[in-house]
């Protein structure tokens, strides 16, 4: 016999052993037994809800009212008639623009004075008269305007520019008139206002619409292939105021436009002038009182190179008690 088999205990002794145990542990004491519950109250009893209040009849609906009867429309008055309108007025042309303005102009010859401080201004649609007697210094101030002469004292300016420092400017504004106006004799009327018109720069087109223009105006379609050589001193001086036109200048300056003229043609030459001085700023020397009072706005009067009145034909002949041949002399003799 093995030690395993004498040692080792077996199943049946580890039984012994528990029970043993168990059975020497004390026995637990019954639990004593739960008192009943108390007999549970009963629920007191609902009161009973209070009878609903009967439901008030509701108000019988109020009778509609009948909708009142629509008002008739108020028949439409008739609409009155338009008033024609009454023709308007031609526009009169605005004066406040000044385009000619000479401002203390003075030229010296030697100790002679020719022109000494002469002041005025022209505005547009204003035809004024530089009215005094032969050598008063009308066309030497005249030439000073238009730059062909240069003062000794003061400033010519044509449209604001001056005639010295912006001589091609000005010459776009310029239509200039001399007395005697140099032509080229072998030339056609034609032929020269297409060399001038050239010689301005206007294109070819607006050329011939232009020569053909003061064509009409001034009435010379009869003699526009005639050498100017053979023309009266009637048609000759149109030709150069033709020639003054032909760019659409804004300002005329015309020296002695009527001298040689027979009447019909200086009625001819003043109706013209008055119409061109409706847009442009015209000044014309005359010393011819009845063309001052023909075509005139204002008088500008020089003697003796100085102006010795400006204003109008009226206020002119206040100065001579009515009579514009008494103030001509009282201003001419007066110097």
């Amino acid at each position: 016999m093995t030690d395993q088999d004498q040692g080792a205990p077996g199943a049946d002794d580890t039984k012994d052993t528990t029970a043993a145990q168990v059975g020497d542990a004390p026995v637990a004491e019954p639990a004593p037994p739960a008192e009943p519950a108390p007999p549970a109250e009963p629920a007191p009893p609902a009161e009973p809800a209070p009878p609903a209040e009967p439901e008030k009849p509701a108000e019988p609906a109020k009778a509609v009212e009948p909708a009142k009867a629509v008002e008739p429309a108020k028949a439409v008055e008739p609409a009155k008639a338009v008033e024609p309108a009454t023709a308007a007025e031609p526009a009169k042309p605005a004066t406040s623009e000044v385009l000619i303005t000479a401002s203390g102009l003075s030229k010296f010859y030697g100790a002679f004075a020719a022109v000494s401080d002469v002041s005025f201004e022209v505005r547009r649609g204003q035809v004024v008269a530089f009215l005094g007697q032969n050598g008063a210094g009308k066309s030497t101030t005249m030439r000073m305007l238009t730059g062909m002469l240069a003062p000794d004292r003061g400033e010519a300016r044509i449209a604001g520019l001056s005639v010295i420092t912006d001589r091609l400017a000005v010459a776009r504004r310029l239509g200039y008139l001399p007395e005697n106006g140099p032509l080229y004799d072998e030339m056609t009327p034609g032929e020269l206002l297409r060399f001038l018109g050239e010689a301005r720069g206007l294109a070819p087109d607006r050329l011939e619409q232009r020569v053909a223009a003061v064509r009409d105006q001034l009435d010379l379609g009869a003699v526009m292939g005639k050498a100017i050589h053979k023309l009266s001193r009637g048609y000759r001086q149109r030709v150069g105021l033709a020639q003054a036109l032909l760019h659409e200048p804004d300002v005329l300056i015309l020296d002695e436009p009527t001298t040689g003229l027979d009447p019909n043609q200086i009625r001819d030459v003043r109706k013209t002038i008055r119409e061109l001085g409706r847009t442009k700023a015209v000044l014309l020397s005359t010393h011819i009182l009845q063309e001052v009072e023909a075509i005139a706005d204002r008088i500008v009067f020089i003697n003796d190179g100085r102006i010795v009145f400006q204003g109008t034909v009226e206020e002119l002949r206040r100065k001579g008690e009515g009579d514009l041949d008494a103030a001509f002399a009282a201003h001419t003799a007066a110097a």
